[in-house]
Order: structure tokens, then sequence, then C-alpha cells
């Protein structure tokens, strides 16, 4: 059965004046819109398949940068009596009617919407996740690998759009790293709360390895750079995120062990392996 607003692998059952046709199943004759795609009749393709203005079903083979029922975080491009226009990744921009919005539109910035089919099987885009996106999930497991995409940040935290399904939520004092709205990164289910909804964290590493790992991490980084380099306890977060990917928690826990260790010394504008330091 073809899902309109998703990829679809059909099959070549016709070509002629230089035009594909694929099998739309009960959707009838699909005309390919790339006209440079070549193909044989019985050959299949990896296709887009959805209706256009003009209320054709067409197939591409060019990849949008979502799809329907998944949430993206995309440029607006355009404003017109219809609404905003989006960059989705097609020729042809996505439409986010004045009803699906939220807030002034603005060309050039990006919005967080989720994409769906109208009442008459369009592609639409909508800002008002929470008409589409659920509290509760009862089929996550702590632990689980999910997708996230960051959507605000909250007085916990940051609120995410788990598998473009759920709300889940990253609680600031586990965070080691910047994270901004649209972004888009791998984690895990912390916890599913009796409410059924869901804590969040990056990384199943609990803190005392990831102090570990960091302090084998600086020593590395000392000798590949002659025994120095010039962070310290003191240094923007940024910068040490930037060298370690880790938080300034998590890097000044782990220059204070390999100190306490002798392993290392620390200046004031920097830090040295013991035995490259002066003397």
């Amino acid at each position: 059965m073809i899902e309109l607003g998703r990829l679809n692998t059909l099959t070549i059952t016709d070509k002629r004046d230089r035009q594909l046709y694929l099998d739309g199943g009960e959707l009838g004759e699909i005309a390919l819109a790339d006209k440079e795609v070549d193909g044989q009749v019985g050959d299949s393709l990896q296709v887009f398949v959805y209706i256009d203005g003009k209320n054709q079903t067409i197939a591409t083979t060019q990849i949008p940068k979502a799809q329907v029922d998944e949430v993206a975080w995309l440029k607006v491009v355009s404003l017109s009596h219809a609404g905003a226009f989006l960059d989705w990744g097609l020729p042809k921009d996505l439409l986010l009617p004045f009803s699906e919005q939220k807030g002034k539109m603005v060309e050039g910035r990006s919005v967080l919407v989720r994409l769906f089919l109208d009442e008459h099987n369009r592609i639409a885009a909508s800002m008002l996740l929470d008409d589409f996106i659920r509290d509760e999930a009862f089929y996550h497991k702590d632990g689980q690998a999910v997708t996230l995409i960051i959507a605000e940040e909250t007085e916990l935290g940051f609120k995410a759009v788990v598998d473009h399904k759920y709300w889940g939520v990253l609680y600031k004092n586990e965070i080691f790293q910047p994270l901004q709205r649209g972004q888009v990164l791998s984690g895990f289910i912390k916890k599913v709360r009796p409410d059924r909804k869901l804590d969040l964290m990056l990384s199943q590493e609990k803190y005392g390895q990831k102090v570990d790992a960091t302090s084998d991490k600086i020593l590395a980084v000392l000798a590949k750079h002659g025994g120095y380099i010039g962070l310290t306890d003191k240094s923007p977060p940024e910068m040490i995120y930037d060298t370690f990917a880790v938080s300034k928690k998590v890097f000044k826990q782990a220059i204070g062990g390999l100190y306490k260790q002798r392993r290392i010394v620390i200046e004031d504008k920097g830090i040295r392996l013991v035995d490259k330091a002066a003397g």
C-alpha cells in the first residue's frame, strides 16, 4: 500500500516520451517527476510520493528533510497570503498554514514543525506540536536508545521530541554539552515514570566512568601536544567542551584527580604533565 508523504519502493511499469511511470497500486500509474533518472521497466526505485498543487500524485527520487509524521527544524523562505513556506529539500516549498502557526513568522528563521496530511491529502506543516506529540509513552523501556529533537529550554532542562512521537525531558544537571532548538541527536530513555512520561539522558555512561574516560583523554591530548595544553578549571566551558566534549564540572573532576595522583601540574594558564614540568 502506498504511503503518501513517505518513501516507497515502486516498480517502473512504463517508459514513454522520456518519462518513467511507476506502479502506484490502488493509486494507479504514478509519473516520476525526475526527468534525468534512467531506468528500465521492471526496475525498482525508492521514491517519495506526494500530491502536488494540481491534485496529481507525483513521485520523486529526491529525499526531503522530513516525511509525514516526522518533526523537523525547517527554515522559513517566504511569506504569502496562504501562510509561510518552508525549505524542506524539494523544489516546491512546504506550506505552513496560518492556522498551524505560533508567533510571528520571519523569513530566514527556522521553526520546529511536524508534517501531516491535510483534508486533501496534501502535505503541510504545523507548529502546534502538542496536537500530535503525546505525553504518555506505552512501548518504551528504561535504557532504550531513541532519537531526540530538542524543542525548547525549560526550568528543568530541555524538552525534547522522542522518536517523532512523544515528549521527554533532559534534566539540566545531567546535560554536559550545549544544546539548541531543532538539534537532532541520539539519546536514551533514563526512566519511564509511573505516569508513562519519559525522562531522558544523552549518555548511558555513569558520571564516574565519564570522569575516568576524560582523565585518559586529557593525558592523551597532553602527550600529543608536548605535555602542555592551555586549559584549566577556570577556562570557559565552551573551550573545554570543544576540546574534550564534556562539561566543565567533569573536566575539573578529571584534572583534580590527575593532580592528586601527581600526574599533572596545574599552572595559571594551563596544565602540564609532571614528567614534562620544568625543573
